[in-house]
Order: structure tokens, then C-alpha cells, then sequence
């Protein structure tokens, strides 16, 4: 069988090189175009193209993937099936209806929980300790295609949505291929979703990440997990944003109004918070490198009763 495939970022490449290794026949790569990051905003072309290139693949670039000049370049590579994970744009009717078995995605939650932009990011944020990935037959709505497989996978209590997807990027790609095999010896009967069950993941936000003193350490706990690495949980103190990256849900009492330095130490920062109190371990100033909280403290005079906002 023909196989286009549309990916992007890392979490991508797995299920590319899984094709590859298999011996499936990808006769084209599609993914976003390149862009320009870090300080020096250097172009630099999007993971799933490195591999592709390694590999001798044709890729294409689309701004849009709607467009109609695109959309003629897939039709003439004659794919029997389209398999997208983590492409980054909605994909119109006209590419849809190409491959005679559908286009395949992979989405990284046990859908229709969580269809949208930021599964992961969403279930880390929400305290879940299980998500999953599904692959399903693509349609017109946004993750509201019929299911064909699924697999659960744990979020451990310290899992970030980094390491998430670093353990749920492998486990996609099996996914995949279980999912190809089983639609080619025809063992696959598409599952129609249960849309009144369905719960959203919206694409992230710099607001979002914004800390809320007054709600509980673990919900505090949890957004910092959630929002690493981008947008990074942030506070403010004397006008200056501070990501917060690492910290520890402390079970307490009631103590001074949220967002108070309760105590110094070695281990960190502990805060107050609405319920039970954050013990602050790792932090980056603005313009500044992620350090430990003992690096942050030497170079900032702060002290028991020292509030963030």
C-alpha cells in the first residue's frame, strides 16, 4: 500500500520510522513549513523533514494544506491510505477522500475524551493518571472520526506533558503499525464515537499558565506539569515573570493569604497556596536559564513572608 505521511514535530518521527522500517511504501512526506527559532531566528526545518531527507523521501511543504495545488500533489502519488500524527493543520474534504482506506491519524488521548490541540497537556493539568493514544478514520470534525484502535498509557505523578510524550511517542508509533497491518489483512471494523461522551483540549495559552495562588498546591502542582515546556506556569515578583518548572504538592494547614513564602530552605521555596502549600524547586528569571531554587535565592533577597502575585 501507498502511504502519505503528514507529521511535524518530534512526537512525529516514531511513527515515520516505524513505516520505513517496516518496508511500507511512503511515497511522500508532508509536513509544516520551516521556521525560524532560538535568538538568532535561524530557519530550521521541522523534525519529521530531517528524517525524511535521510531517508530520500519527497517532501512537501504546504503553507496551507487546503490548497487545491497541494491537494492535486497527494492525489497524483496515489496513496492507499494517509496516516497523520502531529501535523498541526485541519485537513480539508477533498485531501480526505484521496486514499481509498482513509486518512489514518493518531491522536494522543482515549478518545472522545480530549479532542482537540493539547490532549496531553490537558490530562497532565487535570490530575489524570491514565490517557492513551487512538487511531481513527479521519473525518470533516475535529477528532470526531470513527475509532479503530486503542491503547491506554499511565501518567506517572511526576510526569511533565514532556516526558509524557516522550513515552506516549513510541507507543503511537506501534500503534500505527498495528493499525496498518490490521486494515490491510481486513481485521478492522471502525467503532463510531460516542459524541455525547466527547471533552475538549484547547490549544495552550500563555494565560492559561498564569498561577492562581488561591487554588489548591496539587491543581498548582499539576499546572506546572502541564504547561512544561511551553508556556512554562509562571508568577510574578517585583515586576519580574518567573516560570516555575519543578515543584512538590505539601499537604497543610491554612496559613497566610496565598502566594506567601512560608519557608526557605535547602529543598526550596514553600508557598502557601488556597489548600496545602508548594514546595518550588526549580525556576527561570526572565532572559535567564532554568536553575535549581538555591541558585535563585543567592542572587534575590527574599524571605519568609514575601508574597507572589
Amino acid at each position: 500500500m501507498k502511504i502519505v505521511f503528514m507529521g511535524t514535530p518530534q512526537f512525529a518521527v516514531p511513527s515515520l520510522k516505524i513505516l520505513l522500517d517496516k518496508k511500507h511504501d511512503v511515497v511522500g512526506v508532508v509536513t509544516q513549513p520551516d521556521k525560524p527559532k532560538g535568538r538568532g531566528r535561524k530557519i530550521i526545518p521541522p523534525p519529521v523533514k530531517e528524517v525524511a531527507l535521510k531517508w530520500g523521501l519527497l517532501v512537501l511543504q504546504p503553507q496551507k494544506a487546503r490548497d487545491e495545488g497541494f491537494v492535486q500533489e497527494v492525489k497524483a502519488l496515489e496513496p492507499g491510505a494517509i496516516c497523520v500524527v502531529s501535523y498541526g493543520q485541519l485537513l480539508p474534504d477533498d485531501l480526505l477522500k484521496i486514499p481509498e482506506y482513509g486518512a489514518i491519524n493518531v491522536h494522543t488521548s482515549l478518545l472522545p475524551s480530549y479532542r482537540g490541540a493539547a490532549p496531553m497537556n490537558w490530562a497532565v493539568i487535570n490530575g489524570d493518571t491514565v490517557t492513551g493514544n487512538t487511531t481513527m478514520l479521519m473525518n470533516s470534525e475535529m477528532d470526531a472520526g470513527d475509532i479503530l484502535l486503542q491503547e491506554e498509557a499511565p501518567i506517572e505523578p511526576n510526569d511533565t506533558a514532556e516526558t509524557l510524550s516522550e513515552k506516549m511517542a513510541p507507543m503511537a508509533a506501534e500503534l500505527l503499525a498495528r493499525t496498518l497491518e490490521g486494515i490491510e489483512e481486513g481485521r478492522l471494523s471502525p467503532i463510531p464515537q460516542d459524541h455525547t461522551a466527547a471533552t475538549f483540549a484547547p490549544k495552550l495559552t500563555k494565560e492559561i499558565a498564569d498561577i492562581d495562588w488561591y487554588k489548591s498546591c496539587r491543581e498548582i502542582h499539576n499546572l506546572v506539569r502541564g504547561t512544561n515546556p511551553w508556556p512554562g506556569a509562571f508568577t510574578r515578583y517585583q515586576g519580574q515573570t518567573i516560570k516555575i518548572w519543578k515543584t512538590e504538592p505539601v499537604d497543610g494547614n491554612l496559613g497566610p493569604e496565598p502566594g506567601t513564602i512560608i519557608e526557605i530552605d535547602k529543598e526550596g521555596l514553600l508557598v502557601q497556596t488556597g489548600k496545602g502549600r508548594l514546595r518550588i524547586k526549580e525556576v527561570q528569571l526572565e532572559n535567564r536559564k532554568r536553575m535549581p531554587v538555591n541558585d535563585f535565592i543567592q542572587g534575590n533577597v527574599l524571605k519568609p513572608g514575601t508574597r507572589f502575585k
